[in-house]
């Protein structure tokens, strides 16, 4: 199974522009754990072999900035799909297959 997971998570209550500092955490602490993402200007893409997994890596997060913050916002985006595996990367090359290389 795949689940992709996409999603965006930051603190509402800290001064300044930038989320940056506050998303590199959670960043870290995905890259640690293993699995396959993708950081986007918008948000983060990972890709699990299981729901439960992928929501363990959004719980973490939360609990990364959980500690810094009284309020977290964040948007999340699910596509599952049995009997299928690296579709982080498949997807994006199927649309270059039509079309030649794309996110120049």
């Amino acid at each position: 199974m795949s689940v992709l997971l996409e999603f965006a998570m930051f603190p509402t209550d800290k001064s300044g522009d930038s989320a940056s500092e506050s998303v590199s955490k959670i960043i870290d602490m995905i890259n640690k754990s293993g699995i396959t993402y993708k950081l986007t200007a918008m948000g983060t893409i990972i890709e699990t072999e299981t729901l439960e997994e992928a929501l363990a890596i959004v719980n973490r997060s939360y609990q990364v900035l959980e500690p810094f913050s009284k309020r977290v916002y964040s948007t999340i985006t699910i596509d599952i799909r049995k009997e299928k595996s690296g579709r982080l990367n498949q997807k994006i090359r199927s649309i270059e297959s039509k079309i030649g290389k794309v996110n120049k």
